[in-house]
């Protein structure tokens, strides 16, 4: 500093008064200060549903002049995924900025409203009734495939104990008439002797029925009914197949 005050840059640099070095050593600190207080609330800065607010109400991002308002838009921007979940409660524009600025975002939104009525119908629903035709069809083929598909036959495994009346009966004619007993559903397996006692034996026949088709009671009754020969009819075993 000279002595009447003023401050010297140099040799070949213009005097400058120590008042107004100072002023503008003051801008440039405000402005670093302002730089990095940014700096710092971008990284613990968590926005809420006011700045989506105004946020949707910017049309495109501020110019490169308006750094400071750039800096924020971008920020912003990067919570677009999240800005359901943000703290707060969404209000008006109006509330958020001055008193004398008009807030006409409400006839936005009911312009918005009223654009979407669609009198004749939309494409969504169009292809949601497209959609909804073509699962009707693929149910009813389902449901014709299923139908087609032939059902589970249920069958058991039968061994019967036919008796005859004594050791004089015919066994050869006794089986053979029992196996002449024909129904659908039933069909007859293997076949042995099987002595009782005092010189009589027992027929023990194996056959198969479907459950629906054939029962014990109407083998038991067709069987019996060669009373020439049968004395009596047991079932031995019965298992489901």
């Amino acid at each position: 500093v000279g002595p009447g005050g003023e401050e010297r840059w140099g040799r070949g640099r213009p005097r400058v008064p120590a008042a107004e070095a100072r002023a503008a050593l003051l801008h440039v600190s405000c402005a670093a200060r302002a730089r990095e207080f940014i700096c710092l609330v971008l990284r613990r800065y968590v926005p809420s549903q006011a700045d989506i607010a105004v946020f949707e109400a910017i049309a495109a991002p501020p110019p490169a002049d308006l750094f400071h308002a750039l800096r924020w838009y971008n920020h912003i921007k990067s919570y677009e995924k999240q800005k359901a979940s943000l703290p707060g409660v969404k209000k008006a524009l109006g509330k958020y900025g001055p008193a004398d600025v008009e807030d006409t975002t409400g006839a936005a939104t009911d312009s918005k409203d009223d654009d979407d009525i669609d009198l004749f119908g939309s494409d969504d629903e169009e292809e949601s009734e497209e959609a909804k035709k073509l699962r009707e069809e693929r149910l009813a083929q389902y449901e014709s495939k299923k139908s087609k598909k032939p059902a589970v036959v249920a069958k058991s495994s039968i061994l019967l104990d036919v008796k005859p009346w004594d050791d004089e009966t015919d066994m050869a004619k006794l089986e053979e008439c029992v196996r002449s007993i024909q129904a659908d559903g039933l069909v007859w397996g293997s076949s042995k002797l099987v002595p009782v006692g005092y010189g009589i034996k027992k027929l023990q026949i194996q056959c198969v029925v479907e459950d629906d088709k054939v029962g014990t009671d109407m083998l038991e009754e067709r069987i019996t009914a060669f009373e020439d020969y049968v004395q009596s009819m047991d079932v031995a075993a019965f298992n489901k197949i």
